[in-house]
C-alpha cells in the first residue's frame, strides 16, 4: 500500500505531497493541471526511464520518494533523483540502488495500467502470461517443469557441440591431442624448476677451465701471503698488554683465512670440465624451451595443457559412449518436456473455460452486455512459454461474430476488457492484491452509463486491494473512496501543480465541473450529489 508521495521539481510541479488511504482514490482535474505527472512519478519509482526533460525550469534535478507498506507489515522508502545532466539516482530506504534493483523492489508493491499499457494484452504472449496467471498453480507448476526440461535440453545439445559430432574433425582432434601429449610425455618432466636448475649448471660447465684456475690462483693468495702477513701481524703484538685485544682479533682472522684457503681448494678440485654433460644440458634445454614455445610460459604450464589434452582425449575416445549417455538424457528431458507441455495445455483449456463467463459477467457490469468474450487455446510449435497459441477473441455487440481482441475493440472497449480481466486475475492471485494498482484513465473513451459502471467495478476492485485511478469521468470519480484534485497556479510568472484531498461540498464541486465543465452549475451540483448518493449506495455507505 502507498502512504505517501512526494515530488519536487518534476514539470510543472514544484513541491507536492500526497497521503494516500486504503480502498479507491481517484486523481482528478482540469486538462494538463498535472493528473499525469502524479503517475509518470510512480512510474519512475517502478525503474522507469528517467528524462531529464521532466525537470522543471530553473531546476538542477527532480525528485520523487515513495512511502510503502510491504506485505509483511513493515515499510519501505523508495526515492529516484533525475538531474539535469548525467544519470538518475535510485534509492531503496536511504540506500543507493541501481534503477535494476529499484524495479525488482517496485514489482511487489506498484502494478501500473497507463493510458496505453492496457495495449500490451493484443500481444499473444500477453494474453498467454495472462491465461497462465489466472489459471494460478495449476498452470504455472507444469510451466515451470517444462521450462526446466528445455533448459536441459539445450544444456544437452552444447554438451554435444562440444564433443564434436564431424567424425573425420574428431579423428583430427584425437590425432593432435596423442601426438601433443606423446611429445609432453617423452620429456618426462618431474620437476616445474628443472629449467632453471639447468641454467645454472650450464653456466658452471661452459665455463669450467676459467673457473678452476681462477680458484687456484685464490686459494694461492690466501693459503700463502694472506695467512703469512696476518700470522706475522699477531706475532708483532704478542706479549703486549694494551694490544691483547688485536691479537685477538688477528689470531681469529688467521683462522678464518685457513678455513676459507681449504673451501677454495676444495671447490676447485670440485669443477670438472665435462663436454659431453654440457652438451647433454643443453639438448635438454633446448627440448623443455620447445615445449615451452608451443604450449605454455612455464614448465608448470605446459604441465597444465597436458593434463587438460588428456582429459579432452579421453573424452573424445569414449565418445560413442557419451554420446549415447547425452542423447539418452536428451530423451528424457524431451518426455518430461511432453508430459509437461501436455498437463499446461489442460489446464489453460480448463483456465480459458473458466475465465470467459467470468469476464463476460464483468463485461455486463461494465455496460457492454452483448459483448461476448472467449479465450481459443491453439496447439502450436514448442516454445520457452509451452506449444500453445492463446488468443482472446471478443464480440463486442449484438450479432458480430468472435474475432481477436485487437481486430474488434474499441479505446472503450478495450479499457473495459482490461479493467475486468484485471478484476478476474486480482481474485485469483493473492500477490496482486498486495500491490498498488494505479490505473491511468482506464475510461478512456467511454462515459455516461458504462463511465459509471467503470467506477463500480474499480471500487469492487479496492475491497481487496489499494487502487489509484486517474479519471475524466465523474461517474468514475463519485465511486471512490477518497478524491484528489490536481490543479495549477500561477505565480510570479511561473506555473506550479499542487494537490488537494477534496470533501463534502468541495467534492460536489469538483465532480460538477467535471460533469458540465464548471462548478456552481446548480444543476450539475444536483447531478454531482446524486452521483455521490448513487455511489454510496452500491458500497453500502462506505463511500
Amino acid at each position: 500500500m502507498l502512504h505517501e508521495l512526494r515530488v519536487a521539481d518534476l514539470g510543472i510541479i514544484e513541491e507536492l505531497a500526497v497521503i494516500f488511504g486504503p480502498g479507491l482514490t481517484v486523481i482528478t482535474g482540469e486538462t494538463g493541471a498535472g493528473k499525469t505527472l502524479v503517475v509518470e512519478a510512480l512510474e519512475l519509482l517502478g525503474g522507469a526511464r528517467s528524462d531529464p526533460s521532466l525537470v522543471r525550469a530553473g531546476a538542477s534535478e527532480a525528485r520523487v520518494e515513495g512511502r510503502f507498506e510491504t506485505a509483511g507489515g513493515g515499510e519501505m522508502v523508495l526515492a529516484r533523483v533525475i538531474p539535469r545532466d548525467g544519470r538518475s539516482r535510485a534509492y531503496i530506504d536511504g540506500r543507493l540502488a541501481t534503477a535494476a534493483e529499484l524495479a525488482d523492489a517496485a514489482t511487489e508493491l506498484i502494478d501500473l495500467h497507463g493510458q496505453h499499457a492496457h495495449r500490451t494484452l493484443l500481444g499473444p504472449a500477453a494474453q498467454r502470461a495472462a491465461l497462465d496467471a489466472f489459471a494460478g498453480k495449476r498452470a504455472l507448476e507444469p510451466l515451470t517443469m517444462y521450462r526446466a526440461a528445455r533448459a536441459e535440453i539445450r544444456e544437452v545439445d552444447r554438451a554435444l557441440d562440444k564433443l564434436g559430432g564431424d567424425p573425420k574433425a574428431r579423428a583430427r582432434e584425437i590425432a593432435l591431442l596423442e601426438y601433443q601429449v606423446g611429445e609432453i610425455d617423452a620429456a618426462l618432466i618431474t620437476d616445474d624448476e628443472e629449467d632453471r636448475s639447468l641454467d645454472f649448471e650450464e653456466s658452471l660447465l661452459g665455463d669450467a677451465v676459467s673457473t678452476r684456475e681462477a680458484l687456484a690462483a685464490a686459494y694461492a693468495e690466501v693459503e700463502g701471503a694472506a695467512v703469512d702477513a696476518v700470522g706475522r701481524a699477531a706475532a708483532a703484538l704478542g706479549g703486549r698488554i694494551a694490544a691483547t685485544e688485536l691479537e685477538q682479533r688477528l689470531l681469529a682472522v688467521q683462522a678464518e683465512l685457513t678455513e676459507l684457503a681449504r673451501d677454495l681448494r676444495d671447490t676447485g678440485e670440485q669443477v670438472v670440465d665435462d663436454p659431453e654433460r654440457l652438451e647433454t644440458i643443453r639438448l635438454r634445454r633446448k627440448v623443455l624451451l620447445d615445449l615451452r614455445r608451443k604450449y605454455g610460459d612455464t614448465i608448470d604450464d605446459v604441465r597444465t595443457y597436458r593434463d587438460e589434452s588428456a582429459a579432452r582425449l579421453a573424452r573424445l575416445h569414449s565418445y560413442d559412449e557419451r554420446v549415447e549417455q547425452l542423447l539418452a538424457a536428451r530423451a528424457q528431458a524431451e518426455r518430461r518436456a511432453a508430459r509437461a507441455a501436455s498437463s499446461l495445455h489442460e489446464a489453460r483449456v480448463m483456465a480459458a473455460v473458466d475465465l470467459a463467463p467470468q469476464l463476460n459477467d464483468r463485461l455486463v457490469r461494465l455496460a457492454m452486455p452483448s459483448a461476448r468474450f472467449e479465450v481459443q487455446v491453439h496447439p502450436t510449435g514448442p516454445s520457452d512459454d509451452g506449444a500453445d497459441d492463446v488468443i482472446f477473441m471478443l464480440a463486442a455487440n449484438m450479432g458480430e461474430h468472435l474475432q481477436p481482441l485487437q481486430r474488434v475493440a474499441s479505446g472503450g472497449e478495450l479499457s473495459r476488457t482490461m479493467l475486468a480481466l484485471r478484476t478476474a486475475l486480482s481474485e485469483r492471485d493473492e500477490t496482486a492484491r498486495a500491490a498498488v494498482l494505479v490505473f491511468d484513465e482506464v475510461d478512456a473513451g467511454i462515459g455516461g452509463e458504462a463511465g459509471g459502471a467503470v467506477g463500480r467495478e474499480l471500487a469492487t476492485l479496492a475491497d481487496d486491494a489499494q487502487v489509484l485511478c486517474v479519471t475524466h469521468l465523474a461517474q468514475v470519480a463519485a465511486c471512490a473512496d477518497a478524491q484528489i484534485v490536481v490543479s495549477k497556479t500561477e505565480r510570479d510568472g511561473r506555473t506550479s501543480a499542487a494537490a488537494e484531498l477534496v470533501l463534502d461540498e468541495a467534492r460536489v464541486g469538483e465532480l460538477s465541473r467535471m460533469l458540465a465543465g464548471v462548478g456552481e452549475s446548480t444543476h450539475a451540483q444536483e447531478h454531482a450529489r446524486e452521483l455521490l448518493a448513487g455511489a454510496q449506495t452500491f458500497t453500502g455507505g462506505t463511500r
